[in-house]
């Protein structure tokens, strides 16, 4: 398996044991992406990973419906996309995107891998799950997010930077400079 295809493994994985872990009463509950619920956030995952196999021509099919299931809805996806990063021909599908010609599997691991490290905290913090982000992940979330340039701003993806206390850890720190508050 490439390393994208690995990364996207383990990260949908931790989604999917996150979305798993939400107890029946918790997906009415806010998240910190404003006006969302918990609920709201798992569509808005299962929804992008459709829309991003859309850039390439191709859909999720017939999934679950979140509201009937979002843990299947979850997992329906999320093994659509994984089997097509697992297929060379299908990862390699090119595109014209936001920030210029790439690929499927490029694109999944910028925004996708992206959502799903950050969303995972979303939904942690919504339904009062453990919302430790492994250190590598936060690393790289934060390397990625710098890649976002004047478009980590823009309406719909994060909310202005907040300053975090002196003492913060990286995770916070990176949280804070996606808009959310973690202390």
């Amino acid at each position: 398996m490439s390393d994208i295809a690995t990364r996207y493994d383990r990260l949908s994985a931790a989604f999917a044991a996150a979305v798993a872990a939400v107890p029946e009463d918790g997906w009415s509950s806010p998240t910190p992406c404003p006006g969302w619920t918990a609920r709201d956030l798992v569509r808005h995952v299962v929804d992008t990973q459709g829309m991003f196999l859309g850039l390439v021509g191709r859909e999720l099919g017939e999934i679950p419906p979140v509201d009937d299931d979002p843990a299947a809805a979850w997992r329906a996806a999320r093994a659509v996309v994984l089997g097509d990063l697992r297929d060379p021909e299908r990862a390699a599908a090119e595109f014209d995107g936001l920030f210029g010609r790439t690929t499927f599997a490029e694109a999944v691991d910028r925004f996708l891998g992206f959502d799903l490290v950050i969303h995972r905290w979303d939904l942690c913090r919504a339904t009062g799950q453990d919302e430790r982000i492994a250190p590598e992940d936060v690393r790289w979330a934060r390397r990625t997010a710098d890649t976002f340039g004047p478009n980590l701003r823009r309406e719909g993806v994060c909310g202005p930077e907040l300053t975090p206390p002196e003492d913060a850890d990286e995770q916070t720190r990176l949280l804070a400079h996606l808009g959310r508050r973690a202390w």
